[in-house]
């Protein structure tokens, strides 16, 4: 997605700066995929850490009580993980006789990132919650440190 859309960017620019014309679906494609890559890459970039969290409170306690806070921290993560899911459904459902200007598709099929979004992110939550709650680490990664990505 991340490809295609950096495509239909560079060829959008190309067009406008050579012809003068731009593809005229092509900045309403790249904003649809730029949502529906966010909402699908939140629930991997929760399971490796990524996210920004504030640690201090339970990473200054003793093991007892950071393991209650993180344990009250995922159950809060899963409430609200499921409760956006449900209400962003509800929303994609209004939202299914309106259609986007350029290609005239159901915004509803746009909108349908949130409620998939917001469940995986609660899947990936799931993954990883037994592990999160009993030494606040998250799954291993190769690829993402988050210490590294949070210094930049």
């Amino acid at each position: 997605m991340l490809l295609t859309m950096a495509c239909i960017v560079f060829a959008n620019v190309v067009l406008r700066y050579t012809t003068g014309e731009s593809l005229v679906w092509g900045e309403e494609i790249s904003r649809q995929l730029m949502i529906w890559v966010t909402f699908l890459g939140a629930g991997m970039v929760l399971r490796f850490g990524g996210h920004v969290a504030v640690d201090s409170l339970h990473a200054g306690t003793q093991p007892p009580l950071a393991r209650a806070i993180r344990a009250v921290i995922v159950v809060g993560i899963g409430i609200f993980c499921l409760v956006m899911a449900y209400f962003s459904s509800l929303y994609v459902w209004a939202t299914r006789f309106q259609t986007t200007a350029a290609t005239e598709i159901s915004i509803s099929w746009i909108y349908l990132a949130m409620p998939v979004g917001f469940v995986l992110l609660f899947v990936h939550l799931l993954f990883i919650a037994r592990r999160f709650i009993a030494t606040g680490q998250y799954a291993p990664s190769d690829e993402l440190d988050p210490d590294a990505a949070a210094s930049l």
